[in-house]
């Protein structure tokens, strides 16, 4: 078939004269550039996407493009999240020893008299058998338990009100014995803490046995706590999925568990009244664009490189891909941003980036191994710009192609 009986057939010439043909054949040409521009297709070419960068109207949540490169991942390398040795140093509260009392707490006070006793379970001076104790003989006494309440104190009969809060057990059975030595003879006091609510933590989330631990003396550490609580719930998943979340004095900080493992800075003697919540936070990037595979994949590994994450969709596809133009998308610590001199608001924690790499570079794919993925990053591979033209032709190609073979059986 010739050009001007092709043309023909689409009404776009009507008669055989070569002026004709090249007119024609120039606007099928124009035709054709409007037509690509109206198909379908999965995502923008690198061109659109630094069109649209640059322009404030379609680049609403102002956002950059930076190329991957050695600068860059030393850069990402050395952020360092909000890390849990911050909040050790702050100022810690006013019950922060694990052996003090503290309000809420429930005390056992047992008193040893001699001779007659004060606290004896019969009325008098007689002892428990009705008789009165042959003298130095020792009488104990267990008092009902003792609650102290939310001022701090409690109240003991014969010795009435006392305060005890941020005492240690010796130090409040010596206040009691202070009260007592003018009306009991020789006494002597223990006391110990039978439900210790001022010096706990409460842990819960994805742990075995959410609950309230008791702190001892020993000065737990957060590790610790979680081990008494059972440990994570799901057992079978990377501890990289598991993310704890700590809450003191008002202050929040979170950190992957695998994070606390592995930096024992970050694994923290534990304070009174500390909340830590285990949360099981599966990790997961998101493809699109002209890949192997659009989907949204879990880590499934402690770690994973961008190299990685492309491979384990196909890579860019040969028919479709522009190489050189693979991004990355992400919301970047604003501290990042500052220093890669993108503009950033003075209040935003975070900006929008999207990080280039060019696959046509070779080097790059040294970057690409080196450059670490995060929860919730989007990989876009860009379409070529030639995509749209093959897309048409191969259009047309379909129109015209049932008409040339009945043409040709016609014939």
């Amino acid at each position: 078939m010739t050009i001007s009986r092709f043309l023909k057939d689409l009404g776009l010439v009507h008669h055989q004269g070569r002026k004709a043909v090249w007119l024609a054949a120039t606007g099928s040409t124009f035709l054709l550039l409007a037509g690509c521009n109206s198909l379908p297709d999965s995502g923008p070419t690198e061109y659109q996407v630094k069109k649209d960068q640059r322009d404030p109207k379609k680049n609403s949540v102002g956002y950059g493009i930076v190329q991957i490169s050695p600068d860059l991942i030393t850069l990402l390398q050395s952020e360092a999240p909000p890390l849990f040795s911050s909040l050790s140093t702050d100022e810690t509260p006013t019950y922060n020893n694990n052996d003090r009392v503290g309000p809420g707490d429930i005390l056992q006070v047992s008193i040893y008299e001699v001779g007659s006793a004060l606290f004896s379970p019969n009325t008098g001076s007689m002892g428990s058998t009705g008789t009165s104790p042959m003298p130095g003989t020792s009488t104990a006494s267990h008092l009902p338990l003792l609650s102290v309440d939310g001022s701090g104190n409690i109240e003991v009969p014969f010795a009435g009100q006392i305060h005890v809060a941020d005492m240690t057990t010796n130090q409040v059975a010596d206040a009691i014995l202070t009260r007592l030595k003018q009306k009991s003879q020789a006494p002597q006091v223990l006391v110990r803490i039978a439900t210790d609510i001022a010096n706990s933590v409460m842990v819960y989330g994805g742990v075995r046995h959410p609950s309230r631990v008791m702190l001892t003396p020993n000065r737990e550490r957060i590790l610790d706590i979680i081990a008494l609580a059972g440990g994570e719930e799901q057992q079978t998943h990377a501890d990289e999925d598991y993310v704890v979340r700590l809450t003191r004095h008002n202050r929040i900080a979170e950190l992957p568990l695998k994070t606390i493992e592995n930096e024992p800075a970050q694994n923290i003697v534990m304070q009174p009244g500390d909340r830590v919540q285990l949360t099981f936070q599966p990790r997961s990037f998101t493809v699109f664009g002209a890949s192997g595979h659009v989907t949204q994949m879990q880590f499934t590994t402690p770690t994973l490189t961008m190299a990685e994450a492309v491979s384990r969709v196909g890579g860019p596809i040969d028919s479709r891909a522009d190489p050189n133009a693979v991004y990355l998308f992400r919301f970047e610590n604003a501290d990042v941003m500052r220093r890669l001199g993108m503009p950033v608001d003075n209040n935003a924690s975070t900006a929008p980036v999207i990080y280039q790499l060019d696959m046509i570079n070779p080097s790059s794919y040294f970057l690409a191994q080196e450059f670490m993925m995060r929860d919730g990053d989007i990989i876009y591979i860009a379409n070529a710009a030639s995509n749209k033209f093959y897309k048409f032709f191969g259009l047309i190609t379909t129109i015209i192609s049932p008409g040339t073979s009945m043409g040709g059986m016609a014939k």
